[in-house]
């Protein structure tokens, strides 16, 4: 096109007028000459910055697709940590169940069961802590605007917040735990005998008298299992709808 044009400036510098109009015809000439060139720089920086968007375009997409990439990947390997959390935490909340069935049971009831089991199994609970190195990565360095997909930025939001809601649940549980039932444990029951099915995987039961059958009596003891596992059901419950949203992530990110 710019060659067309060329042509055309260099035909109207050489075309031959009229003798008396010759002065006001070269005028004319240089003018549209200038003209000429001012259109071909024109077209020329228009050219340039259609190529240039053009490639700034296709490293966006680039970029976009390698960040989709990367969020994919990471939350596929936070379903799998997520799904074996909230299955290790459904257990420790059946084991619970299973002590508060024995409260104001007849001692002949409880002392079939293995009450050490159940209480170990029931403590024996897990905080789910996410891989967020790619999710981190994009918001903090401003990235995040490479993704043309609303979808999955809405997603990426109600991602960050609901693990600082379900970080809030874990708390407030394993402050329970920690703060309220383990105490009371300690004053009125063998953890020797519960640790037997922990790390330290004890070969014989405590030596000391303690009569740990009692706790099934115990008000106390009933009402710290009732707010337990009222706290552990309300913190898996957020774990379920953040396994949701990953779901969601994934289908938006490439992958089922």
């Amino acid at each position: 096109m710019l060659r067309f044009f060329r042509q055309i400036r260099q035909r109207l510098l050489t075309d031959n007028p009229p003798a008396g109009s010759r002065r006001a015809d070269r005028f004319s000439k240089y003018l549209l000459y200038a003209l000429g060139e001012i259109l071909l720089v024109v077209i020329g920086i228009l050219i340039a910055l259609s190529i240039n968007n053009w490639n700034e375009g296709r490293i966006a997409k680039i970029q976009e697709k390698s960040v989709l990439s990367n969020l994919n990947r990471e939350f596929l390997q936070n379903k799998k940590a997520l799904i074996q959390t909230i299955h290790a935490n459904e257990e420790a909340f059946k084991s619970g169940l299973e002590l508060m069935k024995l409260m104001g049971k007849d001692k002949s009831q409880i002392v079939i069961v293995n009450t050490d089991s159940l209480i170990f199994q029931t403590v024996e609970f897990f905080e789910f802590t996410p891989s967020e190195n790619s999710l981190s990565d994009l918001l903090q360095s401003g990235r995040l605007q490479l993704l043309e997909n609303e979808t999955v930025k809405d997603l990426l939001y109600e991602w960050s917040r609901g693990m600082a809601l379900a970080k809030g649940d874990y708390e407030t549980f394993d402050s329970s735990i920690e703060d309220d039932l383990l105490p009371y444990l300690t004053k009125h029951y063998s953890m020797k005998d519960v640790d037997m099915y922990g790390n330290l995987n004890w070969k014989s039961k405590s030596d000391l008298k303690n009569d740990k059958l009692k706790i099934f009596e115990d008000i106390e003891f009933e009402n710290l299992m009732d707010d337990m596992l009222y706290r552990l059901l309300k913190y898996n419950n957020s774990l379920k709808k953040a396994l949701l949203v990953i779901d969601n992530i994934l289908k938006e990110s490439g992958s089922e």
